[in-house]
């Protein structure tokens, strides 16, 4: 989003959920399919492509480089890849509107390329840190000068990339990805090392797309000098766009949703874990594969919760959805700990003190500590919360006015679109009260 648009929305307690939700597909998965067909020889389909801003940003980006695609309907993409070497010089900056995964990823693609490109972004994007991503590729060879770390990002052409072996100081399933991307184009070997495993949709897809990867959990290696090959791909609904529909269904009494066709790798799902800790009943039925991924349909029923001290193990693999688990924690009977998740405070806002000040708003007893929280469950009350332009605090503020005594105003919705269109419909379709 440009952050001209301001749009407010009001949430009120609600009766019940039901129904079936279909939700988007992934932001993740979409955003590297994209990338992938894009230097693939030959043409790929995509269906389930999501129609956020986001990735809508990343494809218009690979059209800026030379990349012909074609959009035949919604949530369908035909991409006719150039090749490894065949992207093109763009004569005007790269604008990825509020996409980090968009942006981080392609300073890896980019840096192997043999001409100069810049990659820009919105307000909220070009106050996000980017050295964690430059630094690694530069051990790679190539130069991405910036300011403070910050976009803009320059990315200069024409430099030999090598391979490394690279641990990350954080986990981090965008800079792995990054890295793994910039390998493609290197001499020789490139090596990641993760201090705990993050999600592995760049690996699964690389593959998928037919170059030679090897990689387990926290762990991933490949060589330079392959090919990737066209394929089509199906993606998967985004599990971080359903985990509202989780939360609100597991607080809302009478609630019973089924959200068909979720993608479930299994280190994207640490909040299905967190809410079943809590006491949440969530089942899975009808598990196949899509793609190289875990799919199934989630049915959840409403269930009393009560407090956790979140295990630290879960934290990498929910770390999109804290938002929505804070909503579930300030509902829940006793108290819950979290820790080890200072990483949200680098997001599309420091989403730490976004969720305290917003539940503290609502009446939550709630107290922020350095790397996590702690919040002591109960009543929400009504009052107005401030998303600052973050579409994730602003849906996990939506779910909690469904119980909360009165209406929740939520101030600044606008980058919803940017992974979640068509939220306020789908969500009222199933009961919400919000507009």
């Amino acid at each position: 989003m440009s952050g001209t648009q301001r749009l407010d929305w009001v949430s009120r307690p609600a009766v019940n959920l039901h129904g079936d939700v279909v939700v988007p597909g992934d932001k993740s998965v979409s955003h590297r399919s994209m990338m992938l067909s894009a230097i693939a020889e030959g043409t790929s389909h995509i269906q389930g492509f999501l129609e956020g801003e986001d990735t809508r940003a990343t494809a218009a980006v690979l059209a800026q480089l030379g990349v012909s695609i074609e959009a035949p309907s919604a949530g369908e993409r035909i991409v006719h890849g150039v090749g490894l070497h065949g992207l093109r010089a763009s004569s005007k900056p790269l604008d990825c509107g509020n996409a980090g995964t968009g942006m981080r990823l392609l300073a890896g693609l980019l840096a192997g390329q043999s001409f100069d490109s810049t990659l820009t972004g919105d307000e909220s994007l070009s106050k996000r840190p980017m050295r964690r991503v430059t630094d690694p590729l530069a051990k790679m060879g190539a130069q991405i000068d910036s300011q403070d770390g910050l976009p803009p990002l320059h990315v200069r052409g024409g430099r030999s990339l090598h391979g490394i072996g690279y641990e990350l100081p954080v986990a981090s399933a965008q800079v792995k990805s990054a890295l793994l991307l910039a390998g493609l184009y290197a001499k020789g070997i490139t090596e990641v090392i993760e201090p705990h495993p993050t999600r592995d949709y760049t690996e699964r897809m690389l593959a998928a797309f037919g170059w030679p990867v090897e990689f387990s959990p926290g762990h991933a290696k490949l060589e330079g000098g392959h090919r990737l090959r066209a394929t089509d791909v199906v993606v998967p609904a985004d599990f971080s766009s359903a985990a509202f529909f989780l939360v609100a269904a597991s607080i809302v009494p009478g609630s019973c949703l089924r959200l068909p066709s979720v993608g479930l790798n299994p280190r994207r799902t640490g909040l299905l874990e967190a809410l079943r800790l809590m006491g949440a009943d969530i089942r899975i039925e009808n598990q196949g594969e899509s793609g190289g991924e875990a799919v199934g349909d989630l049915v959840v029923q409403h269930a009393p919760l009560h407090g956790i001290e979140l295990p630290e193990a879960l934290v990498p693999d929910m770390i999109d959805e804290f938002p929505a688990l804070f909503v579930a924690a300030a509902l829940a009977n006793g108290r819950t700990v979290v820790r080890g998740a200072a990483e949200l405070r680098v997001k599309e806002s420091d989403r730490l003190a976004t969720m305290a000040a917003g539940l503290r708003a609502l009446g939550v007893r709630i107290e922020e500590t350095p790397d996590g929280a702690i919040i002591d469950g109960g009543a929400i009350q009504g009052g107005t919360v401030d998303s600052h332009g973050d579409h994730r605090i602003a849906m996990s503020f939506a779910v909690a006015g469904l119980v909360a005594r009165g209406a929740v105003t939520i101030r600044d919705c606008a980058n919803v679109a940017t992974s979640f269109p068509g939220f306020v419909e789908l969500a009222n379709g199933c009961g919400f009260v919000l507009n």
